[in-house]
């Protein structure tokens, strides 16, 4: 036999004992499990340890108004996606605009209707229900994709490493034949890989940044981020300079995101610049903040380009000048990853004037350089 479903807990905060024989009356009748608290502090400790469905909280308590009491729980994450209806005697439209803004999702006037109670109290609890499977399946969906790129990486890795070997011996014995169809699995392996690291990039960006600040020298890490674009830019005859007016100049970044923005500017100028061009990386500083720009002499961006140029999945009308896969993510994930550091990233550009991209950084003072 299937389990039985338990019933759907309901707390009731109020401090005056008949309101809360009632309120148990009415919804155990209905089967509803009712918890009770008299003030703010012992409903927000059952709210931790009991996880109700959903909250009838009373306004005028001793100690915390419910407005105070709602709002704590609102803040706090364990409790912060529980319903709350709040009761009230007074019908006034300036309180129950105050209960909404403080996370109230109702606002029952008190002595209350039985039938119009249950029907608002089921109402609410069947919308908790559906946001909660909606979370579940978006965990899942989350979980699932994450097992599948991870598999997927392990596999495109040793298929690329394999495409690259078999490249190099059809190199060696001059096999013309050999030599374009691993040229084909090594290009399609590269841009699958590219795109599943960009999709997982930004599926670590949506679901909150693991971002741990510390002083890093701003052109250090701009000279990391050239040196492994220096071999392809040199295939493509582009010249890869830099400008470090401010060698010395630490800024508060976390080293991996740091680095992934960088890679990005630095990737996206390499792979949009036509040949024979020129990409100028440079870093300054200002009076609170350092700067590295990535100057490139590409196609630039029309101003249809700069509207949507960090957008997920943004197609804009420069293309890749030899062959790369562009996802249409990096540069949504770049600038979320700067404002994570309390920076910005900001282009300016011209159609058929090339682009400069701009990161900013907060400068580290000397107390966080230690």
């Amino acid at each position: 036999m299937p389990a039985a479903v338990s019933a759907p807990t309901i707390l009731i905060v109020d401090d005056t004992e008949v309101n809360v024989l009632l309120l148990q009356s009415v919804l155990g009748a209905e089967g509803f499990r009712t918890l009770t608290a008299s003030d703010g502090a012992t409903a927000r400790r059952l709210s931790r340890s009991e996880a109700p469905d959903l909250i009838l909280l009373d306004i005028v308590m001793p100690g915390e108004s419910g407005f105070e009491t709602c709002a704590k729980l609102k803040s706090d994450p364990k409790t912060a996606q529980i319903p709350i209806i709040f009761l009230s005697a007074v019908d006034d439209k300036n309180l129950i605009v105050r209960a909404l803004e403080s996370g109230g999702v109702d606002y029952i006037i008190k002595p209350f209707n039985k039938p119009e109670l249950l029907s608002r109290v089921r109402t609410h609890l069947m919308l908790k229900s559906m946001r909660d499977h909606l979370r579940r399946l978006a965990q899942d969906k989350e979980e699932l994709l994450a097992m599948i790129s991870h598999h997927m990486q392990n596999h495109l890795a040793a298929m690329h490493m394999s495409a690259q070997l078999v490249l190099k011996r059809a190199e060696t014995n001059n096999d013309a034949g050999l030599r374009l169809l691993a040229g084909n699995i090594l290009n399609a392996s590269t841009e699958t890989r590219t795109f599943v690291r960009t999709f997982l990039d930004n599926s670590a960006a949506d679901h909150g940044l693991s971002i741990k600040l510390e002083a890093i020298s701003l052109a250090a890490a701009a000279a990391r981020a050239l040196k492994p674009y220096e071999e392809t830019a040199k295939r493509k005859e582009i010249v890869l300079r830099r400008e470090f007016t401010e060698t010395g100049t630490m800024v508060m970044a976390d080293p991996i995101a740091l680095n992934q923005v960088l890679d990005n500017l630095i990737s996206n100028s390499v792979k949009f610049s036509p040949p024979g061009r020129e990409i100028l990386v440079s870093v300054g500083a200002g009076r609170n903040h350092a700067e590295c720009r990535v100057r490139d002499q590409g196609p630039g961006f029309t101003e249809q380009d700069k509207s949507r140029l960090f957008q997920r999945y943004a197609r804009l009308s420069a293309k890749p000048t030899g062959g790369e896969p562009s996802s249409g993510l990096g540069l949504s994930i770049a600038r979320k990853l700067a404002r994570a550091m309390n920076g910005s990233l900001t282009c300016e550009s011209n159609a058929g004037e090339g682009a400069v991209f701009i990161l900013r950084l907060p400068l580290a003072t000397a107390t966080t350089q230690g």
